[in-house]
């Protein structure tokens, strides 16, 4: 009896070592899809608002540096 309740720990044991270890590379897995989503995410929106901003702040830049003293 006591031989069955140690094989039995020892299995769930190393069960618990594998899913420890296997979790680690998932969630940097999931790291990695979240910087190249938010990558995907800044390039779309300097392409999409990249002109406008620019000709904000070349008119912003002309006022300020414009400006009566």
């Amino acid at each position: 009896m006591v031989s069955i309740f140690a094989t039995l720990h020892t299995l769930g044991f190393n069960l618990q070592q594998r899913l420890r270890r296997g979790e680690t590379g998932a969630t940097a897995v999931e790291y990695a899809l979240l910087v190249g989503l938010i990558a995907v995410v800044l390039v779309a929106g300097i392409t999409l608002f990249g002109p406008a901003l620019s000709t904000f702040f070349g008119g912003l830049a002309a006022k300020t540096f414009n400006a009566p003293a």
